[in-house]
């Protein structure tokens, strides 16, 4: 278990330095302005993502049956809390622009690859 939870984390974290310093790349190489802290954005999604493989991880022993059903829950209460968190930016009265829809979707997007990917080898070795 431990193993597996490390392996994980070095995955997401590596992937998370990996994805934020191509992401700025391009944002300061084309110098644009985001509204919101691109760090924060991969931060949270490091975060979340390492939260929810680890109650599934701890989950998966006591009732292994009803795992997958833990998983998606906690996506939609990790969608809801990134709402909550960024709702200034992505609620404002001018709207996103393309790049920072992108510098939004790609970090959740990729995070919920691993996650997905993760979690489903670990429910399938079960």
């Amino acid at each position: 278990m431990i193993k597996r939870i490390i392996f994980f984390a070095v995955v997401v974290v590596v992937l998370a330095a990996l994805g934020f310093f191509i992401n700025n790349y391009f944002i300061e190489k084309n110098t644009i302005n985001l509204s919101f802290s691109l760090i924060s954005v991969y931060v949270f999604n490091v975060l979340a993502s390492l939260l929810i493989y680890i109650a599934v991880e701890i989950v998966i022993n006591y009732l292994p049956n009803e795992t997958g059903y833990l998983y998606l829950g906690l996506m939609l209460v990790k969608f809801g809390v990134f709402i909550m968190l960024y709702q200034d930016s992505i609620f404002s009265e001018t709207g996103l622009t393309k790049p920072e829809k992108v510098s939004i979707l790609l970090p959740i997007l990729t995070f919920l690859l691993v996650e997905a990917i993760g979690v489903s080898k670990l429910l399938n070795n079960r």
